[in-house]
């Protein structure tokens, strides 16, 4: 059981504090108590460098190495203790693991309020039950609302919500029974209250049953569970009948987490409505600051019973919890790729470990990592025999008894040229589903109007300002936009280089293939989903919901699109541009590809008619569109696996990433350089010492070197054995703190890198 006590009280007598803060020191600081009550885990406000920081006590003590003159006082302490004990120990374990300071990796994990020079204040409610009986001649004749509001009371505890719903006016009412001591009241945190149960719950099939009994028999005990479902195949279903039974224990708690803000709505939404008798509460960035601190006290005291949450969600404090659910488990968007590089998934695993919890990872693609320790030695190239350390369980069809899995066809554009994006097979599919009255959707993952603006007489291309990449034209704004800094300029009249003013747009992307749909099919109801349109709140919701009302007839879409939505009426699906990812440096971008295309292939048909999914390809014999025709990702893992294994890339090994940044890109690789040479020495001099250590290679730049105005380069580090390469990032880390050019460049080391 995972141990959640709130840190100890300890006496205000002790006259050193020692605390950590937001800063790129890995220590704690020494402050003076100036008779303050401070306990372990309080916040507090100290200064530190001429400036005010908050802070979090980690330790009372007597004495300090540090001399007395030197030591500041703290300024003010905060009632409040953010972290209980096993929060505090997982993010010591990151802290470890990811080679960063412990103060930012404990601050980053607290809502933004919490890390404010001030109270942290929520919105609170109230809890009103009876002390005694009302006497009958208290109530006048013409006081119907003191009435009703008595009689409500009578039936037990009420809250804000069910007074509300008797009259506007309650609240005088209840004012005149606290005066007469009547009724007393009890402050909690708000929650929202759930739906009203109305989804009928669905009948499992044989491998849903399966997959909900095994986990439910091992529940009161760490296991990982890799739940291998194609799309369809009622994942979501499974982790409503697991959450229904382990929450009926009393005060239990589940961790869902999701990779992207857009599933979330609609996974709390089915939530609410199926588990209406457990507050729900959801964690991510689209919430104001108000809204998340008060959904995260809803976790940290219990209130909340189901949280669902983005990658940062991981790290919430949880007293009671049993259950962690991790749904699209291969998602990228799991890993951090600024701060501390953490993967929320193998995070999560940690959590679940120290609380002694089972966590099920749910995926149509699971990742090659997930995937390799789910089967063992069953695969083909595992050698040296292992065993399993996920236990696996498959779903091979479709919840829906009627729905089937959508066949997939290529069309080779080498001998059928799209016109303006679209083949004369894709067209006709879509005029196909107009007149049918279907939905169609086209997927391609690229937002604004087109990837490139060109000049046909010079080859001028327009480029980002601050970056090494391109800057891709979003048409009806009149601007370049780039998709990695941000940076915007105006479209140019004529070419910057030669003055042609016959500048084109080339490529297709989201804006145009948009325009293109609504040129060729007027009549249809065409929708654009990317990150573009949905920047409102609740756009994506309402959009989402004018597609189940029959309302859309052609969505396009990027990867938002790919996963998690359920489209009864949806029945083709065209994907229109994704020959560059099959010739990628990125050793994992085939893994990426098939899980992207597997994934939005999965919209299709999952009603009771049939789906279609149409590829656009030059390569169409290309071994990866055989394995996606099939539908057999257990086969095309297997087959990626042994390539990993022959090439000795993860999960066969494991990598680290010294990554560095700034201005001048000499600094940079001067740093870099005298780094590997000291890693190369420090291994070959404790080679037959220390074995297992890894393998340095030279210094290299990303593919996009430039980003931000920052110049970037980094360094790869490779071992069979995560213990060693750890120890060696140990001293790696040591190393780095005292290089001369440490301070004049940023630097940071990616443990588990997806992306360099």
């Amino acid at each position: 059981m995972c141990s959640t006590s709130a840190l100890p009280q300890v006496s205000s007598s002790a006259s050193i504090v020692r605390v950590v803060l937001d800063v790129p020191l890995d220590r704690w600081f020494d402050y003076l108590n100036p008779g303050l009550t401070v306990r372990e885990g309080n916040r507090v406000v100290v200064p530190f460098a001429g400036r005010q920081l908050v802070g979090i006590v980690m330790a009372l003590a007597t004495e300090t190495d540090v001399p007395e003159h030197k030591l500041k006082a703290i300024l003010q302490v905060f009632e409040d203790v953010p972290f209980d004990a096993a929060t505090l120990k997982l993010l010591r374990f990151c802290a470890d693991y990811y080679h960063y300071p412990f103060g930012q990796t404990v601050l980053a994990s607290l809502p933004l309020r919490l890390r404010q020079i001030k109270p942290a204040v929520t919105r609170k409610m109230w809890l009103y039950q009876l002390t005694q009986a009302v006497p009958v001649d208290f109530v006048g004749k013409r006081q119907q609302v003191l009435a009703k509001v008595i009689a409500r009371l009578q039936q037990g505890e009420c809250s804000e919500a069910m007074l509300a719903e008797i009259s506007a006016g309650w609240r005088k009412a209840m004012q005149l029974l606290m005066d007469d001591g009547f009724v007393s009241r009890r402050e909690v945190i708000a929650t929202r209250p759930s739906l009203p149960a109305s989804d009928q719950a669905p009948t499992l099939n044989d491998e849903q049953a399966h997959a909900v009994n095994a986990v439910l028999a091992e529940r009161d005990r760490f296991q990982p569970w890799l739940l291998f479902g194609v799309t369809g195949s009622g994942k979501t279903e499974v982790y409503i009948r697991l959450l229904q039974t382990v929450l009926a224990e009393p005060q239990a708690q589940a961790l869902i987490m999701v990779p992207e803000i857009n599933l979330t709505p609609q996974l709390e939404s089915r939530f609410r409505s199926r588990l209406s008798e457990f507050p729900l509460v959801s964690l991510h960035s689209h919430l104001s600051e108000s809204e998340r601190l008060q959904n995260w006290q809803a976790a940290q005291s219990g209130a909340a019973r189901i949280v669902i949450g983005t990658r940062l969600s991981v790290f919430t404090p949880m007293p009671h919890l049993k259950l962690m659910i991790l749904d699209e488990e291969h998602d990228t968007s799991y890993k951090q790729q600024d701060g501390m590089r953490y993967h929320a998934r193998d995070v999560a695993l940690v959590r679940a470990k120290q609380c002694g919890i089972p966590v099920v990872l749910g995926s149509a693609t699971p990742s090659l990592e997930s995937w390799y320790n789910a089967i063992g030695d069953q695969g083909q190239a595992m050698a040296p025999a292992r065993k399993p350390t996920y236990r696996l369980l498959t779903m091979k069809k479709r919840a829906a008894a009627q729905a089937k899995l959508p066949k997939i066809f290529c069309i080779d554009t080498t001998h059928s040229p799209p016109e303006a994006g679209l083949t004369p097979q894709l067209k006709q599919a879509i005029e196909l589903r107009l007149q049918r009255g279907e939905q169609s959707l086209l997927f391609i993952n690229r937002r604004g109007y087109a990837p490139v603006l060109h000049c046909s007489a010079c080859q001028w291309l327009a480029d980002c300002r601050r970056c090494s990449a391109k800057a891709v034209l979003h048409l009806r704004q009149r601007v370049l936009r780039c998709h990695h800094c941000g940076d915007e300029q105006p479209v140019p009249v004529q070419c910057p280089s030669c003055g042609n003013p016959d500048l084109r747009p080339v490529g297709q992307a989201t804006q145009r293939v948009e325009e293109t749909l609504q040129h060729m099919f007027p009549q249809a109801r065409v929708a654009r989903v990317d990150r573009d349109t949905i920047q409102a709140k609740d756009a994506l919701t309402t959009l989402l919901s004018a597609v189940h009302a029959g309302e859309i007839d052609i969505l396009i879409g990027t990867q938002m699109l790919a996963k998690g939505h359920d489209f009864a009426n949806l029945t083709l699906v065209g994907v229109l541009d994704t020959d560059s990812a099959l010739h990628s440096p990125d050793y994992r971008a085939s893994e990426r590809l098939f899980a992207q295309l597997m994934q939005v292939a999965g919209r299709a048909g999952r009603g009771d008619k049939p789906g279609e999914v149409l590829i656009q390809t030059a390569f169409p014999q290309h071994a990866l569109f055989a394995a996606l025709r099939e539908q057999n990702y257990a086969a095309f893992a297997d087959e990626l696996l042994e390539e990993r294994m022959a090439m000795q890339f993860p999960p066969a090994t494991h990598i680290a990433v010294m990554k560095a940044e700034a201005a001048d890109y000499h600094l940079v690789h001067a740093f870099l350089s005298d780094f590997s040479q000291a890693a190369r020495d420090y291994v070959q001099a404790h080679a037959t010492s220390l074995p297992d250590l890894p393998l340095i290679y030279e210094p290299v730049r990303p593919g996009i070197a430039k980003l931000n105005r920052m110049e970037r380069g980094y360094v790869m580090l490779q071992s069979a054995h995560r213990g060693a390469l750890q120890q060696f990032l140990q001293v790696a880390v040591t190393w780095v703190r005292t290089h001369p050019l440490q301070a004049k460049i940023r630097w940071v080391i990616d443990v588990d890198a997806l992306e360099y």
